[in-house]
């Protein structure tokens, strides 16, 4: 008879478990043998994973971040549990923070083992960024309730059903000429299999890696305008790129309808690397892949033909 190891047959709660990364991370935790419930404001959106799962190892439950009773009701039963809401937009301190003490609160009391918070790179109390510091107030709140959390940062995450990659590739696939905000602004992304494999090992093992912050990104540091530069490549298509002044993005971030924010731009100028003072994927025993092994294949869909097509540029 098969094992899984230390999450076998234990219950893992994901609040916000329907979003991208969530659903990443609940299928390395369906293949360890854990149960899972999804606990999301539309857990509709992970009901794709069911095919994954034997028969009552996957349950769907509907939760409010914002209702702390819902909260609280989610994490009923709960061996360990992740809190995955991130937003750029709405109430921040309830969303990123609030919440998150009270499931931490929650798994405490109701004698979880483990929990992880996914915070973010470059997360901390004082920022003027709102995101960031809901998200620094989070781990302050998640570690006074549950002291042996662990907290992980991540870095800007890709995958091939991502909306970040995807955003880019579709501009890029549709206008020859486009601007590019923060050229410089580095970014180290990492790919979110990377990252829910790190998430699933320290839940297997908290006695390793509670009560520790990680910063998770992966092997390439790139400028915006080189990830550009890339993804065109990828598409065999010749495009021009126009550098955008700080001046510019920042006045275009604050415009409705914009494709990001001014917290985002705030980020963004900021840079989104890891600081090389935290553990990272090494040591939550994980191999950083690196954009690089899958972009040109992800990008096929874009160029003109598709698989079909040839690699002259369009």
């Amino acid at each position: 008879m098969a094992t899984y190891g230390p999450l076998e047959d234990k219950l893992v709660v994901l609040i916000g478990g329907g979003g991208f990364v969530g659903r990443h991370l609940a299928q390395a935790l369906l293949e360890r043998g854990a149960r899972l419930r999804i606990a999301d404001r539309h857990p509709e959106k992970a009901h794709s994973l069911r095919p994954l799962a034997n028969l009552g190892q996957i349950q769907f439950a509907r939760c409010n971040v914002a209702d702390r009773r819902s909260v609280e009701m989610a994490m009923h039963g709960a061996n360990a549990a992740v809190y995955l809401v991130g937003a750029f937009s709405g109430d921040l301190e309830t969303l990123q923070a609030d919440a998150a003490g009270w499931a931490a609160e929650a798994a405490a009391r109701n004698g979880a083992e483990a929990f992880a918070y996914v915070s973010a790179i470059g997360a901390d109390p004082e920022s003027e960024s709102g995101y960031a510091s809901t998200k620094g107030r989070g781990e302050t709140l998640v570690s006074k309730a549950f002291p042996k959390a662990t907290i992980v940062r991540p870095s800007v995450m890709f995958g091939e059903d991502d909306a970040f990659l995807n955003m880019f590739a579709g501009l890029i696939s549709s206008m020859p000429v486009l601007p590019v905000f923060g050229p410089e602004a580095k970014v180290q992304p990492v790919w979110v299999d990377d990252v829910a494999e790190a998430l699933a090992n320290a839940l297997a093992d908290p006695a390793a890696h509670g009560g520790k912050t990680y910063e998770l990104a992966g092997p390439e540091q790139v400028t915006m305008l080189e990830l550009n530069q890339r993804i065109a490549a990828g598409q065999a298509r010749h495009r021009s790129f126009v550098p955008m002044p700080d001046a510019i993005s920042g006045f275009f971030a604050a415009l409705p309808m914009a494709p990001m924010n001014g917290d985002q731009w705030r980020m963004l100028k900021a840079g989104n690397v890891a600081g090389g003072k935290l553990p990272g994927l090494k040591q939550l025993g994980v191999q950083a892949h690196p954009l690089g092994l899958f972009l040109d294949k992800w990008m096929v869909r874009f160029r003109k033909h598709g698989r079909f097509g040839d690699a002259r540029a369009a």
